[in-house]
């Protein structure tokens, strides 16, 4: 998952934070799985609200409509530094997977939509359309690390996100990356510093066949846009 810098260091450099600081540029974690039970799909997103809020929220989605919220904090682990983030991480994980393990086990009581109730999903749930890596007017988004970002089964992404019309970074920009053709649908979401920056990493998923694709796409407010990167049977470098 995606790693950002901390106060006074990158990476396994000791963060070195005031006591009592909250540092508001560390990394953000998140989820998203497709829960299929029966008929009815439910989408489950996981998220960090960063470290001026510490909460960790999990939504239920289905047919545009939230079923279900799950919220709690981690103050306890403020100021963060990469041990306790390494902590936060570990809870996000925990909770997205508590929440999709009790409805496939019909622990958490849902009562889906009637189709006739059906509503536009939210922006949040809503695929990105762009076709063929076309970027949406607004947003430039580059895979700095194209050549190298797959190491064995771990995908480490370092990507840029400028603004298209004068090259500036963008700061805030939410990224996130799927596999297509995954066995399990799941994304990985991360947020750019102010240097129009950010990393996700993650385990490559199992693949379920066709032909699988390393999907990255970068939004701030209503603009977007997608990379796309077809990924061989043994990927090691992508391609257009």
């Amino acid at each position: 998952m995606a790693r950002k810098k901390s106060c006074g260091g990158r990476g396994g450099k000791q963060s070195r934070c005031a006591a009592g600081e909250v540092d508001l540029h560390h990394m953000l974690f998140g989820h998203n799985t497709d829960v299929k039970v029966g008929e009815t799909v439910y989408h489950v997103q996981t998220e960090d609200r960063g470290a001026p809020n510490a909460l960790i929220d999990t939504t239920v989605y289905c047919r545009g409509r939230v079923l279900h919220r799950r919220t709690n904090n981690y103050l306890d682990l403020l100021p963060l530094d990469p041990d306790r983030e390494n902590s936060v991480r570990k809870r996000i994980d925990e909770q997205h997977r508590g929440v999709t393990d009790e409805i496939r086990s019909g622990a958490l009581h849902l009562v889906p939509p009637l189709p006739s109730q059906e509503k536009t999903p939210s922006k949040k749930s809503q695929p990105v359309t762009s076709v063929n890596g076309a970027p949406t007017p607004g947003l430039a988004l580059e895979l700095i690390n194209a050549k190298n970002w797959l190491t064995g089964k771990r995908a480490n992404l370092h990507v840029s996100v400028r603004k298209k019309e004068n090259g500036e970074p963008v700061r805030g920009a939410r990224v996130t990356s799927h596999i297509d053709g995954a066995a399990d649908a799941t994304e990985f979401t991360s947020q750019t510093g102010a240097d129009g920056q950010a990393r996700l990493e993650f385990d490559m998923p199992r693949l379920a066949g066709g032909e699988p694709a390393l999907v990255i796409e970068a939004a701030q407010a209503d603009a977007r846009t997608q990379l796309r990167f077809q990924l061989k049977a043994r990927p090691r470098v992508p391609t257009a």
